[in-house]
């Protein structure tokens, strides 16, 4: 099966009409807005519950990793339940659980009270992605399938964008508690839209569906090299990315910026990560999506290169951040279009579920090595240079997927 194209099996009913087509990816985009703002929204207000619990920013890396635990958890978990039991449920269940906790993180007095909120947070927002991914794909066109499904994940970045912009005047209405506030209300408000204008999953009967959905299928009929790399590359550029997203403000407070523009550069992160996704959507559907992938994330590494030597240069970090997040940001959501496009129907969520779950691990293992770096000694923004290795061999694992598709196409 081709990492590029659908599986045989999807799609087989009637394509979908264009307004269905995009009312389901609008949806999806919105609720991938509120997971974007309320993913990296403890990163925006460290700064500022840093300075009022009087703790070393250094200590704040289990808080950003037990949030990216329960994502994890959230993606290996209901992936597959979201094969089983349909993904409309799945998407609902996980809204509402995020929405609440998001509130309840506003309740938090301490860092062990902070961490469990953002774990159980961490659930409903791993959830809803791989299902969000797959809808979308379901009842995308074979010839609009990449661009919807990327174009729909470009909420996720649109919504931690937003946070940043957003952080500094409502820190000063609300405090750090605020910002939750905000992620918590927005997804409650939108539950009962979801409930009326979200499909069902086109998918197999229920019974095949549960017959397939078991883990292992995903590694059937010559899948399993094919996913393992995936999982290399999600791993490393996850691992990447979060580690960029929650520590840039931190870095960047630390070598004397304000908040606002702490804040200001995770945002630009993001919004590079956006334009980075439109154009890779453009260029994906004209050219070899795994060859450009590997070219993007080579030109990644020399971005972080950039970004650890600019120092207290505000508009080279600028600069170098918004093209770093077009790689990062943007080359992930590319990632997520090619393996929702890898895996037939019937497993779909749990391919990819599994793959954003194998890439949470990464982002667990990010922050907490910024923390441990900054307690090593290492200074300021050289912190980003770690980086620069997993970069690398997320390159390697996207390059020897193609190698591995070119060599068995032409054996065919």
């Amino acid at each position: 099966m081709s990492i590029t194209g659908s599986s045989a099996d999807q799609h087989s009913e009637a394509p979908a009409s264009l307004a269905l087509q995009m009312r389901v990816m609008l949806l999806c985009a919105l609720v991938a807005f509120c997971d974007g703002l309320d993913t990296q929204a403890i990163a925006f207000v460290a700064p500022v519950i840093s300075g009022q619990w009087g703790i070393a920013p250094a200590l704040l890396g289990p808080v950003f990793s037990s949030g990216l635990v329960g994502l994890a958890l959230g993606a290996f978990l209901f992936g597959p339940l979201a094969d089983r039991f349909g993904r409309k449920p799945v998407i609902l269940l996980c809204v509402a659980l995020f929405a609440l906790c998001s509130l309840g993180t506003t309740l938090a007095q301490n860092i062990g009270q902070l961490t469990l909120w953002r774990v159980v947070t961490g659930l409903g927002l791993g959830g809803v992605l791989p299902n969000l991914i797959s809808l979308t794909n379901d009842y995308a066109s074979a010839r609009l399938r990449h661009v919807l499904v990327m174009v729909m994940f470009c909420g996720f970045p649109l919504g931690a964008t937003i946070g940043g912009l957003v952080t500094a005047p409502v820190v000063a209405w609300g405090g750090w508690q605020g910002v939750f506030y905000l992620g918590g209300g927005l997804p409650l408000v939108l539950l009962p839209v979801l409930w009326l204008g979200l499909p069902a999953a086109r998918q197999k009967g229920k019974g095949e569906a549960v017959a397939s959905a078991a883990v292992g299928q995903i590694f059937a009929e010559g899948r399993l090299v094919p996913t393992l790399l995936l999982w290399m590359a999600f791993f490393c550029n996850l691992l990447v990315m979060y580690f960029l997203v929650n520590w840039m403000p931190s870095l960047l407070s630390l070598v004397g910026s304000s908040l606002s523009l702490a804040t200001l550069s995770a945002a630009i992160l993001n919004l590079g990560g956006i334009f980075g996704a439109l154009a890779l959507s453009y260029l994906i559907a004209r050219f070899d999506p795994l060859r450009l992938l590997a070219m993007a994330y080579v030109s990644g590494a020399v971005g972080l290169m950039v970004m650890g030597m600019g120092g207290q240069n505000v508009p080279v970090l600028l600069a170098a951040s918004a093209y770093v997040g077009a790689v990062v940001v943007g080359g992930q959501i590319a990632m997520n279009a090619v393996t929702a496009s890898f895996y037939p129907a019937s497993v779909k969520s749990t391919g990819v579920g599994w793959a954003l779950g194998v890439g949470r691990i990464g982002s667990i293992i990010g922050p907490l090595l910024g923390g441990a770096l900054l307690k090593l000694g290492w200074q300021g923004m050289a912190v980003i240079k770690a980086a620069i290795m997993p970069m690398l061999l997320a390159a390697l694992a996207v390059a020897l997927l193609r190698w591995r598709q070119s060599s068995k196409t032409a054996s065919a």
